[in-house]
C-alpha cells in the first residue's frame, strides 16, 4: 500500500508541484521557534475565512436577493433571512455561525494587526506582507459593509444609506460616484442585487488572491519573532538550515490546533448563548423589516467601523459639506499603509524599545477603543469634543513616529532568539 501510494504521489508531481508545496510551505519552511500566543491569530483568520465561505454558500442555496414585497408586505430578502432562522434545518446555526464569524473575524484580525505592531512585522523585509495585509483589512471592510445590507432590515437599509450618501460629499463627482454604487437614485433592489453580487463573488475573490500573496509574501522573506531579529543570520553550514528555526510542520500547525480549540470554545459560548453581542454583533433593529418611511432613531455601523465612523463625525463640516470628514476618516486607514516607512527605531519589537513608543502605543490602543465606542453611541456635544481628542491622539500616533521612533532610548538587541 505504501508503495502505490508512493507511486501514486510521483504520478501527481510530475503533473503538479504537490510535494515542492508541501515542502517549501510547511515541512521545510522553517519558523522562528520562539512564536508566543501572538501567533496564533493569523492561523485563526484563515480558519474564520474558510468558516465564513463554507457558511455563505449555504446561506445562498435559500437566500433570495429581492427588495420587492411578497404577499405579506415584507420584502422577499427579509423573509427568506427569516426562512433561513425558522424553517430550513438548522438554518439558524448557519446563520450565526456567519454573522458571528463577520464579527470574530475582525477580532482576530485587529488581534493580528496588533502583534505586528507590537513586534514590527511591518518593518524591513516585511514591508510588502503589511501592505497586502492592509489590503486584506480594505476588502475584508468591503465584504462586510456589502454583507451588511443583505438582511434587508432597518439598520441593513438605513446604515446603507448613510455611508453610501457619504460619497454624495466628494467634489464634482461625488452624486455621480453614489448613484452608480447604488444601482439607481435611491437605495433599492438594484442596490441589492449588486451587493449580493460583489458580497458572494467579486470581493470574495480579490479578498482569496490577497490572502494568497500574503502568504507566498511570508514565506519568501521569512516570519518575525518576538525578538524582532532575523534567525537567517544564523545558519547551520553544512545543513543551511537556520540554528534558531524549526518547521512549520509538525510543531507550528501542532500548536496551532491549541489555539484553535481556545478560539472555538469562545466562539461557540458566543454563538449559542449570546449571537447579537448584546446589540454589537446584530442590532434589534436588523430584526425588523427595512422601511423607506421609517427613520431609527439612532444609526450606527456594526463596531468593527465604529473607530472610523466617529472620527468622521469629530471633522465639523465645511460649507455644509461633509468631505472633511470623508476625508479623514479616509486617511486614518490610508495612514496604516505607510507605516514601515515612519517608523525610523533602530529595533523592531517592544521588548527592546522604551518608554516613548510604549507609551504612543498604550495611547493609540485606547484612542481606538475609545473612538470605537463613541461611534456606537448617539451625538452630544460633550461626546464630539472626545472624539476630536481621541481622533488627534489617533493621527499623532502616526504623525510624531518618526520622531518618536528614532528618539526612543532603545535596548540591544540579542544575536540569537530567546526564549518565548
Amino acid at each position: 500500500m505504501s508503495s502505490k501510494v508512493q507511486q501514486f504521489l510521483g504520478w501527481i508531481d510530475d503533473r503538479f508541484p504537490l510535494t515542492a508545496t508541501w515542502k517549501q510551505h510547511l515541512s521545510e519552511y522553517y519558523a522562528p521557534k520562539n512564536f508566543n500566543f501572538w501567533y496564533f491569530f493569523g492561523s485563526l483568520a484563515l480558519l474564520v475565512l474558510v468558516m465564513q465561505i463554507v457558511t455563505g454558500i449555504f446561506l445562498t442555496m435559500h437566500y433570495k436577493p429581492d427588495a420587492s414585497l411578497n404577499a405579506a408586505g415584507v420584502s422577499v430578502a427579509f423573509a427568506s433571512v427569516e426562512y433561513i432562522m425558522r424553517d430550513v434545518d438548522w438554518g439558524w446555526l448557519i446563520r450565526y455561525l456567519h454573522s458571528t464569524g463577520a464579527s470574530m473575524f475582525f477580532v482576530v484580525v485587529y488581534l493580528h494587526m496588533y502583534r505586528g505592531l507590537i513586534y514590527g512585522s511591518y518593518r524591513k523585509p516585511r514591508e510588502l506582507i503589511w501592505i497586502f495585509g492592509c489590503f486584506i483589512y480594505v476588502a475584508l471592510m468591503a465584504e462586510a459593509f456589502m454583507g451588511y445590507l443583505l438582511p434587508w432590515g432597518q439598520m441593513s437599509f438605513w446604515g446603507a444609506q448613510v455611508i453610501i450618501n457619504l460619497f454624495d460629499a466628494i467634489p464634482f463627482i461625488g452624486p455621480d460616484v453614489s448613484t452608480w454604487i447604488r444601482g439607481d437614485f435611491v437605495i433599492s433592489g438594484a442596490t441589492l442585487n449588486r451587493f449580493f453580487a460583489f458580497h458572494v463573488i467579486a470581493v470574495p475573490l480579490v479578498l482569496l488572491g490577497l490572502v494568497v500573496m500574503h502568504l507566498v509574501a511570508l514565506h519568501e522573506v521569512g516570519s518575525n519573532n518576538p525578538d524582532g531579529i532575523e534567525i537567517k543570520k544564523h545558519k547551520d553550514p553544512n545543513t543551511g538550515i537556520p540554528l534558531d528555526g524549526i518547521p512549520f510542520h509538525p510543531y507550528y500547525t501542532v500548536k496551532d490546533i491549541l489555539g484553535v480549540c481556545v478560539f472555538l470554545i469562545v466562539f461557540a459560548v458566543i454563538l449559542f448563548f449570546t449571537p447579537e453581542g448584546g446589540g454589537y454583533f446584530l442590532e434589534a433593529n436588523n430584526f425588523i423589516p427595512a422601511d423607506p418611511f421609517k427613520t431609527p432613531e439612532h444609526i450606527a455601523p456594526l463596531w468593527y467601523f465604529t473607530a472610523f465612523y466617529s472620527i468622521l463625525r469629530a471633522v465639523p463640516p465645511l460649507f455644509n459639506s461633509q468631505f472633511p470628514g470623508v476625508i479623514a476618516m479616509g486617511l486614518a486607514i490610508v495612514v496604516m499603509f505607510l507605516l514601515p516607512w515612519l517608523d525610523r527605531s533602530p529595533v523592531k519589537s517592544i521588548r527592546y524599545r522604551g518608554a516613548l513608543y510604549k507609551w504612543a502605543l498604550a495611547l493609540f490602543v485606547i484612542a481606538f477603543f475609545v473612538l470605537s465606542y463613541l461611534g456606537t453611541q448617539s451625538v452630544s456635544e460633550t461626546k464630539t469634543w472626545l472624539a476630536r481628542i481621541f481622533s488627534i491622539i489617533y493621527f499623532l500616533f502616526f504623525i510624531l513616529m518618526p520622531w518618536y521612533s528614532r528618539a526612543d532610548k532603545t535596548k540591544p538587541e540579542p544575536e540569537r532568539v530567546t526564549a518565548c
